[in-house]
């Protein structure tokens, strides 16, 4: 019996404090750590916004890679993304607060260059703010005289969506929704819209826009990132090298509204069908303003006569410094480059940072521009029972 009670007493000594320290079904999982398959997603209030609770989601992949989304304007706050070296640094444009992106220049303004925002019912531009469906005519605002831009003077990119956090494909993902009523800045029908973030362990960030209406409506949805593969704030984006995977471009009128035309981008200051660094030929580009300096590029590209279902190659680009690498792949038809050209370092965004002319890029997969006015180009149209859908991935590598 006494060699029989010491057993006992020693496997006792041995599993209790094991036991102690093994969680129990009511507490707390132990959370993943960044080596952990599949991508985690961490929820914190952010602020209220037209009375309403604003979220930011952080989620993380495997790899330590961070994106942070905040459901005011469905929008990309952060994105820290490994250099050659192995080292994070936010790539994108934004502000620190809620606060600041409700009123960064102190003229309250929310967001006026559109950083890293859902742009919705119609991104781009529609000519003089009008256009005709079913015999009827609409007038939207002319936010950006004398056309209408973006969505009106209040678009999808100043709204308060609904977040959630979803689980996809063995990791987690957000899922941010918004009802559009009907007479929405002038635009027809009610239209339920989603945008999905996800954050996949292949070092991508897939962004997938659906939405449905009960009326015939245009929709051309996008997200307006500003890039800087070198950091954000971190000088211009004159010497990352670009190839963009089309050979056609709308053709512009002075108000870069499309005439119609669409044009070979050989021979023009507009091929980038070669890896070519931004700033090669911008010097051949017209002045946006009274300084003389190089306007840039703010120009739609023609990827495709119809989408696809599997979100194909649009573009590619490299910055020397960092070595990072952004594959930019679509569904969509066709694909805004804008070089930056209106940023004037007046804004003060993350870090303290002053974002100046040419400090960032966007790359804004969508239909072509003023496409309810041009029945040649691919209708944006979407009617009853139909489900528009639009999916952009932004893939990450070094070299």
């Amino acid at each position: 019996m006494k060699l029989h009670r010491f057993h006992l007493s020693l496997v006792l000594l041995l599993v209790l404090p094991l036991l102690a320290c093994t969680p129990s079904g009511n507490s707390e999982s132990t959370p993943t750590s960044p080596e952990a398959e599949g991508t985690t997603v961490k929820t914190e209030s952010w602020g209220e916004a037209d009375g309403q609770e604003v979220s930011l989601f952080t989620l993380t992949n495997k790899n330590g890679l961070v994106a942070k989304i905040t459901n005011w304007g469905a929008t990309l706050v952060e994105l820290h993304t490994k250099d050659k070296n192995g080292e994070l640094a936010d790539i994108v444009n934004g502000f620190e607060s809620l606060e600041k992106w409700l009123n960064p220049g102190g003229d309250g303004k929310a967001n006026p260059q559109y950083f890293g925002c859902t742009i919705g019912r119609y991104c781009n531009r529609i000519a003089g703010g009008k256009f005709k469906l079913d015999d009827t005519e609409y007038t939207l605002a002319t936010n950006n005289p004398p056309n209408h831009l973006h969505g009106g003077d209040v678009g999808w990119d100043k709204k308060v969506w609904q977040g959630e956090v979803v689980d996809y494909d063995g990791g987690q993902a957000v899922k941010l929704s918004l009802t559009s009523p009907d007479g929405d800045e002038g635009y027809p029908g009610e239209v339920q819209a989603e945008v999905l973030y996800v954050l996949t362990d292949d070092d991508e960030l897939r962004i997938e826009h659906t939405a449905t209406t009960d009326k015939a409506t245009p929709v051309n949805m996008t997200n307006h990132t500003y890039f800087n593969l070198a950091g954000h704030g971190n000088g211009t984006i004159l010497d990352h090298e670009v190839k963009i995977e089309a050979d056609r471009y709308t053709v512009f009128d002075a108000t870069d509204i499309p005439t119609g035309e669409i044009k070979p981008v050989s021979d023009t200051v507009y091929d980038f069908t070669e890896a070519t660094a931004v700033g090669a030929r911008i010097d051949k580009l017209p002045p946006n303003d009274d300084t003389g300096s190089p306007g840039g590029y703010d120009q739609n590209y023609v990827l495709r006569d119809a989408k696809v279902e599997t979100p194909a190659l649009a573009g590619t680009f490299y910055d020397p410094k960092s070595g990072r690498v952004m594959k930019v792949l679509t569904t969509e038809v066709g694909v805004q480059f804008y070089s930056g050209n209106y940023m004037d370092g007046k804004l003060e965004g993350k870090d303290g940072k002053k974002y100046e002319k040419h400090s960032a890029f966007c790359f804004e997969p969508q239909f072509h521009p003023d496409s309810p006015n041009q029945a040649k180009f691919p209708s944006c149209i979407l009617k009853p029972g139909e489900t528009y859908r639009h999916v952009t991935v932004f893939k990450f590598e070094t070299k």
